[in-house]
């Protein structure tokens, strides 16, 4: 047994470790300091923090983050780089890792589904890449909307999601759910055959229906459309990246709405 490894058992590195074991399977994976720094700030059951250089982490949260920098000295421990090498696939530049629990479904569904709503939800039919639904997540907590709700087979909370939006998903209210099972409101369906969004209203109880790049909205979701909404864009372009049209269409709703959610609206 080399030196290091004696020190890690007989350390609180070991700990932290099983608790990484008992939790993994159910967990969310925080992967570096962003996603950590957010999952905290908005109120994320933290149930493990490790670092190969925890004072790294603090030298961050001293400048990024200090209003946590008290709570992440008290969280994060402090193991061995080969150890945390170990617990996850590719170890963030950041050094830092977390676990935090997934918010409860029926809650989610709840706070979806909750009326009057002052801020619309936005809806991934079918995407195809995590990284850009992380970053519409990270989209939405900014604009303050209601919500991301995603159909198809792609898990939102995937680890890599949640990386591309930062740990912002515990700052929204995001889910999975058939296209059948929408939460309810009307639709608004981004579509190139819409009328031009700057003519547009989005209602602030609106769900706005994102297709992917390749396949657009679904026919099924097309038809049930209460306005067909489409983004300007030069001809013969053929599409936005999915979490651009996305911030394009929050930046309207945002400057066009009167809603209490618009974030610095008086």
């Amino acid at each position: 047994m080399s030196d290091e490894q004696a020190a890690f058992r007989l350390s609180g590195a070991r700990p932290a470790v099983l608790r990484w074991h008992e939790h993994a399977a159910d967990a969310v994976l925080l992967d570096g300091f962003h996603a950590l720094k957010h999952a905290l700030r908005f109120g994320a059951d933290v149930l493990v923090a490790v670092s190969s250089d925890k004072e790294a982490v603090l030298r961050l949260a001293a400048d990024l983050a200090p209003d946590l920098a008290a709570e992440l000295a008290r969280r994060v421990t402090e193991i061995p780089a080969a150890e945390l090498r170990g617990l996850v696939t590719r170890v963030h530049p950041t050094g830092v890792a977390a676990l935090a629990a997934a918010p409860d479904p029926a809650s989610r569904t709840a706070a979806l589904a909750a009326l009057p709503r002052q801020a619309p939800v936005v809806v991934l039919d079918r995407p195809r890449n995590l990284g850009n639904v992380g970053a519409v997540v990270r989209l939405a907590a900014g604009f303050g909307v209601t919500g991301v709700v995603t159909t198809g087979d792609l898990d939102p909370w995937h680890p890599n999601a949640v990386r591309a939006g930062a740990g912002l998903h515990y700052a929204t209210t995001v889910a999975r759910t058939a296209a059948d099972a929408l939460p309810p409101g009307p639709l608004h369906v981004l579509d190139p055959e819409g009328e031009d969004i700057r003519a547009a209203e989005l209602p602030d109880d609106a769900l706005i229906v994102f297709g992917s790049e390749r396949h657009g909205v679904s026919d099924e979701l097309r038809a049930r459309a209460a306005a067909l909404v489409a983004l300007p864009m030069r001809p013969q372009v053929s599409s936005y990246n999915l979490a651009t049209s996305v911030g394009m269409t929050l930046y309207h709703w945002a400057a066009t709405s009167r809603s209490p959610r618009v974030p610095g609206r008086p």
